[in-house]
């Protein structure tokens, strides 16, 4: 098994403010990141209805966070209008938002250990008796609603406050083709799905092409359904984090030299 990358060209998907934790993963295993984000973090079009529940935070039981996005948009807002109280307890998906969360001084936090994902999340014991709580759960425009209707059928009281928007970003893919010519991208990295359909789509007819017959390493099974769905040859699901991905490609080229 090789022990790095050896000098790969690896593209990175993730948002640019997100994007420099892996890309030194990459640089570290004698790998070559190529950065090129798919998605743009936005503030959410009217704020309003995020400061009124944020005022109301002293009514509910459980904040649930779906993202790291989440808890960087929504703790800073917290944090210029009041504490969190005390009695509220916290909860988060993945590694990336407890991270996150511990950055804003939160360290007791209900998470999964094993896959990050809103299933494991409703796993978890304290999840379980939530009938008549009141539930509020900190996300972007939209998104999956399993988690929230999941506990809304337990009893829960649920109420959403989206505290960001996701956009495809405005950008030419002339610069990433040119380097797919060259074959200096040999490893595609995507963290979700709404990520690996703007990759698609902003790569035109020529990029997806090359995009087919390169592996794309993704983090979930869920991502790597869409793999498929697109026509995708060599989908990967590694493990989770920027860790995982690393991981998963060192491994994978180890045995697809």
């Amino acid at each position: 098994m090789s022990a790095t990358l050896n000098g790969r060209g690896v593209l990175v998907t993730r948002p640019a403010h997100q994007a420099a934790h892996l890309a030194e993963l990459i640089v570290a295993a004698a790998g070559k990141p190529v950065l090129f984000p798919v998605l743009e973090i936005l503030d959410a079009a009217d704020l309003q209805p995020l400061y009124a529940l944020i005022d109301r935070l002293d009514s509910f039981d459980l904040a649930i966070f779906i993202s790291p996005n989440a808890v960087n948009k929504a703790m800073n807002l917290i944090k210029s209008r009041r504490e969190l109280p005390a009695t509220l307890k916290i909860a988060a998906i993945g590694r990336g938002s407890s991270k996150e969360l511990k950055h804003f001084g939160v360290t007791d936090i209900i998470a999964p250990s094993a896959r990050f994902d809103s299933e494991n999340l409703l796993e978890m014991p304290q999840l379980q008796d939530v009938a008549g709580q009141r539930i509020a759960i900190f996300r972007g425009d939209g998104g999956r609603e399993v988690l929230g209707n999941t506990l809304a059928a337990r009893g829960a009281h649920i109420e959403y406050a989206e505290c960001y928007r996701r956009s495809r970003p405005d950008a030419s893919a002339g610069g990433l083709l040119r380097k797919w010519s060259r074959n200096e991208i040999n490893a595609v990295t995507v963290t979700s799905s709404e990520g690996l359909r703007n990759l698609y789509d902003m790569l035109g007819k020529l990029g997806r092409q090359w995009l087919k017959t390169t592996p794309v390493f993704v983090p979930h099974q869920r991502i790597l359904e869409v793999t498929r769905e697109l026509g995708l040859e060599q989908g990967v699901v590694t493990p989770a984090g920027d860790e995982g991905l690393v991981q998963g490609m060192i491994e994978w080229f180890g045995t697809h030299p």
